[in-house]
Order: structure tokens, then sequence, then C-alpha cells
């Protein structure tokens, strides 16, 4: 399975991806985007400072003026690119995969991610060549201001003396959240305890992953200790965010996505918003209730991002703990959602757990992951066996077929062998049935 993905590079290091390919891959890059002033950073994996540096080094033959924003979170980078005018970012990291991976993420001018069919094929090919050093060297330069711009912005979304003092604990997971988390929680009311907080790309505690159950435990025994309002699960680049309310039960993206509607579409009046195929029908039902419009997505930032651009989107809601707004330049905003989930806490007088309440009715699955030797092919099987009692079907991503009282997604993922399926039903007994029924035919194929 290649490295150059959909949405990004990624594989393992270093019989995958080392100094010597990202060399290469920094070379490519210039060639195909002819750029001039690029900003890079890195996380905290071990292999990450040697292939940063093999990169800049690639980036500064080519010509191109390098500014190193450092450690840094992905959404970070992103934001500084946007803000502060570069024509392209980049960062080295594999987000919430283990120690053993690493890779790259790209945007172009603005934050605009650099996809697959935007580029990161074409750099797979050109990556291939030796390109000749350019006549004139590049050089490499400091950039500081970011953080303190990235913290001000994420703060923005609310006002922070409406907070109140509630308890909160946030696990960083040893990721790159840890720069950015108790500098900005330290400029609002909030007692917050961390967890996990060291950098450490060894991830002693935990996968920084919080989308796998047993990588927030830490996160809800400490809740439950400290009998603390809500919990704050981050992922490896911190481009994801997962909360825990007072009872310490996770609140899937989905529904969280959906209890904050009512303050985007108070600010956005009538505006669009995206959610991708896997999440609840909430969305739909609480965006369309509110006055907004909405309409599907298929899931992974880059192509989120695109159609938000394309079709000016207020508001985007990815299954995996992604959440993307308009006002932050089209992207990940995990703070500010945090804090957005906050503030209407104190706004209402209520816990999390009352807060979601009134979204969660129907009964989901959640995300369902096999490992298949023919994924097209039971797909197809699945298809056909199901599409004659089907009220609606969708092939916007994998194939998703709508009942009166359940819906599936069966799609293969793009960035691991695996081929996943997500179900919501109006009743446990129907969701229990027809997961047994797909499931069954996913693994008997």
């Amino acid at each position: 399975m290649s490295i150059f993905k959909a949405y990004d590079i990624r594989g393992l290091y270093p019989s995958e991806i080392n100094s010597e390919l990202m060399y290469k891959i920094g070379a490519a890059f210039a060639n195909r985007f002819k750029v001039k002033n690029v900003i890079v950073g890195y996380d905290m994996r071990t292999s990450s400072e040697p292939l940063f540096n093999a990169l800049t080094s690639a980036l500064m033959d080519q010509g191109i003026e390098v500014h190193n924003i450092g450690l840094t979170t992905t959404p970070m980078m992103y934001f500084a690119t946007a803000k502060f005018g570069f024509d392209a970012g980049m960062m080295v990291t594999a987000s919430h995969n283990p120690p053993k991976f690493n890779g790259l993420k790209l945007v172009a001018k603005g934050g605009v991610p650099i996809a697959g069919t935007s580029g990161i094929y074409d750099i797979e090919k050109m990556a291939k060549k030796n390109f000749r050093a350019a006549k004139k060297m590049g050089h490499f330069h400091e950039f500081k201001g970011a953080k303190e711009a990235y913290i001000d912005k994420e703060l923005s979304h609310v006002k922070t003396n409406e907070l109140k003092p509630y308890k909160v604990v946030v696990d960083t997971g040893n990721g790159m959240g840890s720069i950015i988390v108790k500098e900005l929680f330290a400029k609002t009311p909030l007692q917050v305890t961390y967890i996990c907080d060291t950098l450490d790309g060894s991830f002693p505690n935990h996968e920084a992953n919080p989308v796998k159950d047993e990588n927030i435990k830490d996160l809800i025994k400490e809740v439950k200790k400290q009998k603390a309002d809500v919990g704050i699960a981050l992922d490896g680049d911190a481009d994801r965010i997962c909360l825990v309310d007072e009872k310490g039960e996770r609140v899937y993206s989905d529904i969280l996505g959906a209890s904050l509607l009512g303050q985007v579409l108070k600010k956005h009046k009538k505006g669009l918003v995206l959610a991708n195929v896997t999440c609840s029908q909430v969305v739909k039902e609480e965006t369309r209730k509110l006055g907004g419009k909405f309409a599907e997505c298929p899931v992974g930032h880059s192509l989120i991002k695109a159609q938000m651009r394309k079709q000016k989107a207020v508001y985007a809601i990815e299954f995996s703990g992604h959440f993307f707004l308009k006002d932050n330049y089209y992207l990940e905003s995990p703070f500010a959602i945090a804090l957005m989930t906050l503030h209407r806490m104190s706004k209402e007088n209520k816990s999390l757990s009352e807060i979601v309440k009134p979204f969660k009715r129907y009964f989901a699955t959640g995300e369902l992951n096999f490992e298949v030797k023919d994924k097209e092919a039971i797909m197809k099987k699945i298809e056909k066996t199901f599409k004659a009692k089907a009220k609606k079907v969708s092939k916007l991503d994998g194939i998703k077929m709508e009942f009166s009282d359940y819906w599936f997604n069966v799609r293969a993922s793009n960035t691991e062998l695996l081929l996943r399926l997500n179900l919501e039903a109006k009743t446990m007994k129907k969701r229990e049935e027809m997961k047994k029924k797909i499931v069954a035919m996913i693994k008997h194929g």
C-alpha cells in the first residue's frame, strides 16, 4: 500500500518513509508547486526532527524560503499558513498513528489542503526523479507569533468571561496539544487538570487516538476521580477532539456537533451545514429545524474542506472528531468546539449529559472495522442484497442505504486496509438485527 494517500503522506519509519525519501518529497513538492515562502513544522515523534531537517534542506536547495514554526499542532500550522499569507504549509506528523509511523500533511495558500488528486499523487511520481539544486538557495527563518495568534483565534469563538469555572480534565495523549492547552485554558475561568501532558512520541500511556475506547480510559477514570464536569481528549497532532461527560461517558462527535448547531446557525442564519456520511440523522434533522441547510459530505478532511469552500458551508462535522468552521478559514477548530460546549453549559446552567440528551434519540453502532480480502466484492454483494428495499442509495463515499427505520454505510478506508460499517436505527432491536446480518455478510463474504 502506497504511503501517498488521499489526504496526506504516511508510512512506517524508516522502512517506508525516511530522510532520503523525505528529501526527494521536498524537492518534488518545490517543483510541483513553484512556491516561494513555505511554513514548516513537526510533531514530537523521535523521527520527526530528522525528517524535518531533510525536508527543509530539500526546499532550500530548490530556492524556497523556509519559515520554521517548530513543534506545532497541525491546525496551528494550517492557521498560520492562512493568517500570515504563506504560499504553502507543511507538517511532519503521522497524526494519531502509533510511534513507528510518520508522514507529512500539506496545504496550499489560505490553508487549502493538498490532497491526493490535487498534488500528492503528482509528488509520488515526481519523487522518483532527481532535481538539480536551484541557482539561488533559499534561507531558513525562525517564525514567531503563530501560537499566540492561534490561541486568540480559538478563544474568540466565545465570550470567555461568560464561562463558569467548570472542572475540566484534559488528556493530550502525550501529543502536540500539550503545547497549547495550558496557555489557552489559563485565559479562561475553567479549573483544569492535565494528564498525559508531556510531549513524548513513544506515547507511553496510550495511543493518541481518542476514537478508540481504550485510549480514553485514563480520561474517564480521572473525570470520575475529580468529579469533573467535562473531559477532553486530543489526538497526536491535536486536530481531533473527543469529549466525555460528567458521568464518564463518551459524547460521540455527531451528537456533540448537533448540540452546537444552535450557536453556529444563530450567527450564520440559514447557513449550510455538512456532515460526513457516517454521522447521525440527528444532524440533518436539527439543522433543518433551526432553519439551516444541510448536505452530506465524504469522509476525509481535505474532501470536506473542499466541499465547504465550494458550497460556502459554515460548519462541518466528521464522525472521527474533526470539526470545521468557516470562521476559522474552514479549518479544524478543536478548542473552539470545546469552548462552545462549555459556553452553552454555562449559559443554560446544564451539565454536558443534559445538553446532549435530546440528540441521543437513535441507536447507533459507532464505527465497526473489519479486515477483509476483497472490499469491493463485499460492498457489491451488500448493495445487491439490500437495494430493492432501500428508500435511498448514495455512493458519495462507499455505499449508504436508507430505509424507513434504519440506515447503514459501508466504505473502504482511505488510510488503512479496512472495511468500515456504520449503522443507525430507530430502535435497539432493529439496530442489533441489521448489525448481525450485515456483519455476517462482511465476515463471510
